[in-house]
């Protein structure tokens, strides 16, 4: 069976830096735990990035808080997730938008040929999960995809919570609620 651990934006900024907020650091211990058994060659991590003109996109425009800039400490993975990507030889996808552009022939070079399924953690639910959840729902419209709701979080509880139910909704199978 092919299965695969995608990692969503665990990176220092979305915990305690720019966008963080209080709870996402207590992800740490168990997104490192589950990266080392899925092991290497089974784990890929995304990567929110952005440049000098983020303000001046769309995004920039609706959120104007500077976070995940190429090359900073904010973008870099967080803590223990960190160690733990290096370790098992993690495959990086830089993205500039919320889902992963699967039609980028750099993405698609690096992605799975085939997968049976998919589990994604990481931050934050309503915004990067979900759309990267329905973008490899896409990609692979016969695995199973699954979602850790213990090892992935947003600043609004509530929101979270609903985003579980929309996932379910579109058949991501969501795990530890």
């Amino acid at each position: 069976m092919k299965r695969f651990l995608f990692v969503i934006d665990y990176q220092n900024d979305f915990v305690d830096g720019a966008l963080g907020f209080s709870g996402a650091e207590r992800l740490d211990a168990g997104i490192a735990e589950k990266i080392r058994a899925y092991g290497s060659g089974n784990v890929w991590v995304t990567r929110d990035t952005h440049f000098e003109n983020y303000l001046d996109t769309r995004e920039g425009k609706l959120l104007p808080i500077l976070h995940c800039m190429k090359g900073s400490h904010g973008w870099e993975l967080y803590g223990e997730t960190k160690k733990a990507c290096e370790e098992v030889g993690a495959i990086a996808i830089d993205k500039v938008s919320f889902g992963m552009d699967i039609s980028d022939p750099d993405v698609a070079a690096v992605l799975p040929a085939e997968a049976d399924e998919i589990e994604l953690v990481g931050l934050v639910s309503n915004i990067c999960v979900v759309s990267n959840a329905a973008v490899l729902q896409a990609k692979y419209p016969q695995a199973r995809i699954v979602v850790d709701a213990a090892l992935t979080g947003a600043p609004d509880s509530v929101l979270h919570e609903k985003v579980l139910d929309v996932m379910e909704g579109f058949q991501v199978q969501v795990i530890n609620r």
